[in-house]
């Protein structure tokens, strides 16, 4: 007879309650996050022989117990944190919000759910993903510091910049300020550190970019011959499938990343609607990919007029491109895996 013992994480102190195939609550036990938690976890569990974690978000919260947990030759799946509240809410005479339901929940969502992702030690996948995350956020940075230039040097010259800022237009216009005030003085002064800042941010994408392509050359994908897809937006889509053979069909892989529509039929009528769900990082990068195939001539430029011609609105017409741009992502990392496994 199995065990699944549950775990619910969080910063300061890990739950777990382990339950039996009858979703009985064997034991349960509270740590404190600290060097010693996978130890004090497996002594707890020594009993329990034939045993299987199951962790809420094992690749969020609860990422560095599970794969310490891994590291230590433990059975541990993924379960999603949706997954173990819905099961919570459903329970009967369970349903109050405290650590210990948290986990049971957790433990019942493993008992009753088949296909939970199984963690194993970090991949490649994650570094892609790791990578990819940064550079998005070097991104956002520096559009924040190239925002305050545009807002400060409208306080310096009408229009000030007018096209898209850069260092060079930057500097150009501070060099032509008549600096007459001590406010004038101060306003320069502040917007060259902007400007500064906007420089060092810039290289620091450089670099990033250029570990990116180094990083997703080492995994020989075929992404990036698709249309639209670089290396950044490959990183991102490899980061975040990581196994792609989770997926058993490209609708399975399409309602997972968002782009597949949820039916929200009435009755005698029969529609679908946009679908909010899903892992909208992936989303994100297929949703870049559909806009960068807009502005060339290519099959999803004809598909997409195709739409268009048919009385679907600009929308509808992107959203079902996505659809099928995720069918292509999706066969060509089902390729990528066979062509590794050969």
């Amino acid at each position: 007879m199995s065990t699944i013992i549950g775990i619910d994480p969080h910063k300061a102190s890990h739950t777990a309650v382990a339950i039996d195939n009858t979703e009985c609550v064997l034991d349960e036990l509270r740590v404190r996050a600290c060097s010693s938690q996978t130890d004090r976890l497996r002594s707890w569990a020594a009993p329990f022989e034939d045993r299987v974690w199951a962790i809420e978000s094992a690749r969020g919260l609860g990422y560095l117990l599970a794969q310490q947990l891994v590291a230590a030759g433990e059975t541990v799946v993924d379960v999603p944190a949706v997954l173990s509240t819905r099961t919570r809410l459903l329970g009967s005479g369970k349903a109050q919000k405290n650590d210990p339901n948290d986990a049971r929940s957790v433990a019942i969502a493993a008992l009753r759910t088949d296909g939970l992702a199984r963690v194993s030690i970090d991949e490649h996948a994650q570094v892609l993903k790791l990578l990819a995350k940064r550079h998005r956020d070097l991104g956002r940075l520096r559009g924040k510091a190239a925002c305050r230039i545009h807002a400060l040097l409208l306080e310096l010259e009408p229009g000030g910049i007018a096209r898209r800022m850069s260092l060079t237009r930057a500097n150009d216009l501070l060099d032509r300020v008549v600096v007459d005030t001590e406010m004038a003085a101060h306003r320069v002064g502040v917007a060259r550190e902007f400007v500064a800042d906007l420089a060092h941010y810039e290289a620091q994408m450089k670099t990033s970019k250029a570990r990116l392509r180094h990083a997703v050359a080492a995994t020989s994908t075929s992404l990036t011959d698709i249309r639209g897809v670089g290396v950044v937006t490959a990183a991102m889509i490899i980061g975040h499938v990581g196994d792609v053979s989770r997926f058993k069909s490209a609708a399975h892989f399409a309602s997972y990343n968002g782009t597949a529509p949820i039916e929200a039929s009435s009755g005698e009528r029969r529609r679908h609607r946009l679908n909010p769900r899903g892992n909208r990082q992936l989303n994100y990068a297929i949703h870049v990919v559909a806009i960068t195939q807009l502005r060339y001539p290519c099959e999803g430029r004809e598909y997409y007029d195709r739409k268009r011609a048919e009385g679907k609105s600009a929308k509808e017409a992107i959203r079902s491109l996505k659809r099928q741009i995720s069918n292509v992502v999706y066969r060509a990392l089902i390729a990528d895996a066979r062509r590794l496994e050969q």
